[in-house]
């Protein structure tokens, strides 16, 4: 396969295909003698077939480009292309379960089905007849695992494993036979699973790279991966004046950092520059994690890294190297701030109050501290040391000492850290500072980031609830509960804080470009506003935490997860279903401890607990949500457990996802989602599902784990806990929901909005004539009585649409978002992602217009 690594991105991405990278260069003389119109048609035509088994389509203009191809160029590029798009999928490896027959061959009782595994390798001697049915001449060792196995017992031609220890064993071992279910299945690709690809344009790239720097959240560790990848190939000149989300500015710095020593100064405070400094080591920008190991940085980079902090007025530098402590402690042994003190000594007088360091005036470093301290008053002397009292500490201070009205003063004059700590200050707040809380958010809400006005309006519309959710920083996504006893805020003064925000993000909406109308599907309120995406795994669609899709009634669903462990290493994972009621009370489980729940209800491949490598192993669980229905269920929860305590990030290759009604064993145009299994998880909640409200809802957390055997039957009280209370937060709509961000846009940018109801019929709503954009938009994205009925073709004449599934003919040149593409081609509309509409709210975002950036050439996923 030819190395592609930003082909790769831009395909996974956007389903744009860069033809040029993906096209061998061929001699004229290698396909000269060949048929050309024939072989490329019937060439093509393979292609096609091949796409079509992976749920894909070629647009119009790539179809042409394929068409233009000699032979031997289009059965490389075919090959290149059916490579990545099997790689991203899992359809690149072949998928083997434990019983090769599965479903139907998959025994009934596990119990007798474990005691015989039991018994023959407890009891089973060398030479002797067999434990089960004394058959005298059947019984002989499997390689490499050499336990003795009975071929009349064990059906050779249906397990893939040792049947005694479920390890994988040598494929050239006479045990395993032809299995009688092996051919392949005839596949049938459903019409709406249909996805198109497109002809990547020369600016694919740098219109991908700038939807990323123009992100309002921080990326995911997969959207990070991207843009290094995609950042190679790049230009400076590509760069944009302000890159908002600090973490993505500190990789782009550290990429050009040697070429560009000037880039430094987009480093604005001490914390980009610790950012930066983890980025040169290839450590996470976010600082959930620190270094694996601290690279020695060249002395040059350290001599512009302590002049960028020189340079930096000495309170805020103190109070950054505070916010971050132990981190900064540790920095400072690669920088050595002191050893270019009398060069730089307001870098070294913030690390001698950080380390707290006696100066001593007998050195030169200690003399060009003690110096820059007389410069400054708030710097003191505390038993021979320096201390300086920081904007953090009074804050705290002053809520610590019952003087909210104090720390509101305060945090005046920091805006963004007013509306982080609003809801902090509406509960501290006595009933007559209310009305000065809403005056000072009036005032900051205008250089705030849409992300945290977005953060802080859930936070405020939400009341207090059962139990409370914790995500703390770390590697992984751990979370924790704990019983809510808050107050919930005074009505009046929830209203009037609301009220604020959500009038400074229509505000903000006014000032974009209009539109004739809008088309909006009113199943976008199932998604949730855009967010930090810093601990989520690497997955295929892209959805914040606690979004839900609806699903089918009566639909089969097969989750899977497929691993390689490494080399020197046995991993045993396994693929585990809990069945929880209304009540969140337990009422089954389908893993290796019962593969089969209800009969057919839930229904496991088999254990395998090795997974050698270049194959790996794969563990599928078949769902029959109606039959799950029948017997009480409600909730259901697939985990993923790694069983003898392996970290997932110490895999080759590890992936979970699921498919929806697959054609055959792997059905790679059915694969709805997949997670990456990443960090140093141990237990993974990628989703749950509802059979009541018929929706699967994404968590993609981890639990804690510790010691070994993790299993269902260990965790699953913490798993109904952690679930019940994710749907209690996630599912109360007082949350910001993308819905509500399109209607904003909606409202604020056009007269005329169509809404496409859940049950497919179409409304409209028009603006009468005085009524405001706030006005409008609570009449709308409150889905109140609609002006008129309308028909489907609404979507044909909008200027921009959002919805679930792009299944719509919309106009040429529409922005559209769509989380399932289908068949709009990129080349035709613009297809923009929902974090590219929550920048669009920016608070300068006018100006980035005024400049010459159009919507479009930030759009990209």
């Amino acid at each position: 396969m030819l190395e592609q690594p930003a082909a790769a991105v831009l395909l996974r991405r956007r389903r744009l295909v860069d033809a040029t990278a993906l096209t061998p260069p061929v001699r004229r003389s290698a396909w000269q003698w060949l048929r050309r119109p024939l072989t490329i048609q019937a060439g093509l035509s393979a292609l096609q077939a091949e796409l079509i088994q992976r749920g894909l389509l070629l647009s119009v203009g790539l179809y042409r480009y394929c068409a233009s191809l000699s032979a031997p160029a289009l059965a490389g590029f075919g090959g290149a292309l059916l490579d990545l798009l099997d790689a991203e999928s899992g359809f690149d490896t072949e998928h083997t379960p434990l019983f090769r027959g599965f479903p139907e061959s998959v025994p009934g009782n596990t119990e007798t089905f474990y005691v015989n595994r039991v018994f023959a390798r407890l009891l089973q001697e060398p030479e002797q007849p067999c434990v089960l049915c004394g058959d005298t001449s059947s019984v002989h060792a499997v390689a490499p695992c050499a336990h003795l196995v009975c071929r009349t017992c064990w059906d050779g031609s249906d397990f893939s494993a040792c049947p005694l220890c479920l390890q994988r064993i040598t494929a050239s071992d006479p045990f395993l036979r032809p299995s009688a279910v092996e051919e392949e299945a005839e596949v049938h690709v459903r019409s709406d699973r249909l996805r198109l690809l497109s002809l990547a344009t020369a600016d694919s790239v740098r219109q991908t790279i700038g939807a990323l720097l123009s992100r309002r959240t921080p990326l995911s560790a997969m959207d990070r991966a991207d843009l290094r990848i995609l950042l190679d190939g790049a230009s400076s000149a590509w760069l944009p004046e302000d890159i908002p989300v600090r973490e993505t500015r500190a990789l782009v710095i550290a990429h050009f950092l040697a070429a560009e020593p000037a880039m430094v100064d987009r480093a604005g405070t001490a914390t980009d520059v610790l950012r930066l400094c983890y980025a040169l080591m290839d450590a996470d920008p976010g600082l959930r994690t620190p270094p694996a190991r601290r690279k020695s940085l060249p002395r040059a980079t350290r001599r512009l890294l302590l002049e960028r902090l020189d340079r930096m007025p000495v309170e805020t530098l103190v109070e950054d190297l505070f916010r971050h402590e132990r981190a900064w402690k540790r920095i400072g042994e690669n920088l050595h701030p002191f050893e270019f003190a009398t060069r730089y000594p307001v870098a070294a007088l913030a690390f001698a109050i950080l380390r707290r360091t006696d100066v001593d005036l007998g050195t030169a470093a200690g003399r060009a501290v003690a110096g820059e301290a007389s410069r400054h008053p708030l710097v003191r002397v505390e038993d021979g040391r320096l201390v300086l009292s920081t904007f953090g500490s009074r804050v705290e201070g002053a809520f610590t000492d019952e003087r909210p009205g104090q720390a509101l003063d305060l945090l005046r004059q920091r805006p963004g850290e007013l509306v982080r700590r609003l809801v902090q200050l509406a509960r501290a707040l006595p009933p007559e500072l209310h009305a000065a809380l809403v005056e000072a958010l009036t005032t900051a809400v205008s250089d705030v980031s849409p992300a945290v006005l977005a953060a802080a309006l859930g936070q405020v519309r939400t009341p207090p609830g059962d139990l409370r959710l914790f995500f703390p920083r770390g590697g992984t996504t751990r979370i924790w509960t704990a019983v809510d006893d808050r107050e919930p805020l005074p009505a009046a003064l929830a209203a009037g804080l609301s009220a604020v925000l959500t009038g400074e993000m229509l505000r903000r909406a006014t000032g974009l470009p209009r539109w004739r109308r809008a088309f909006l599907d009113e199943e976008l309120a199932r998604l949730a506003a855009p967010g930090s995406e810093r601990s989520v795994s690497a997955s295929l669609l892209r959805m914040p935490r606690g979004s839900a899709v609806p699903i089918p009634q009566d639909e089969l669903l097969r989750l899977f997860l497929h691993w390689v462990e490494p080399a020197d290493r046995r991993v045993d994972l396994d693929l585990s279903v809990a069945v929880f009621d209304e009540e969140w009370g337990f009422v089954g489980l389908c893993d290796y401890t019962r593969l089969r729940f209800d009969e057919d209800a839930l229904v496991h491949s088999g254990d395998l607990t090795s997974a050698p490598g270049p194959g790996g192993s794969t563990e599928f669980v078949d769902v029959d949500l109606r039959a799950v229905r029948r017997v009480g269920g409600r909730y259901l929860l697939p985990v993923v457990f790694s069983y003898n305590d392996v970290p997932f990030e110490e895999l080759e290759r590890g992936f979970v996802g699921m498919m929806r009604q697959p054609s055959g064993l792997f059905d790679p145009a059915a694969v709805e989602e997949r997670f990456d299994l990443a960090g140093p998880a141990k237990i993974l909640l990628p989703f749950g599902v509802d059979l009541h409200t018929k929706e699967l809802r994404w968590y993609d957390v981890n639990l804690s784990a510790a010691g070994y055997g993790h299993d269902i039957a260990r965790y699953a009280g913490q798993l109904g806990l952690m679930a019940a209370t994710l749907e209690e937060v996630h599912g109360s709509g007082d949350r910001v929901s993308l819905w509500e961000i399109c209607c904003w846009h909606a409202a604020a940018r056009t007269d005329e909005i169509a809404v496409r109801c859940a049950d497919g019929s179409v409304v409209g709503y028009r603006r009468t004539a005085g009524e405001e954009p706030a006005a409008f938009a609570r009449r709308v994205t409150a889905r109140l009585e609609p002006d008129r009925a309308w028909d489907e073709d609404a979507a044909a004449g909008a200027d921009f649409v959002a919805v679930l599934t792009g299944d719509l003919a919309a106009r040429p040149g529409a922005e559209v978002y769509a989380l399932h593409p289908r068949l709009l081609d990129d080349a035709s509309v613009a297809l923009i992602d929902a974090p590219h509409l929550l920048a669009l709210l920016a608070p300068d975002n006018r100006a980035h217009l005024r400049s010459g950036e159009s919507g479009r050439s930030l759009r990209g996923f």
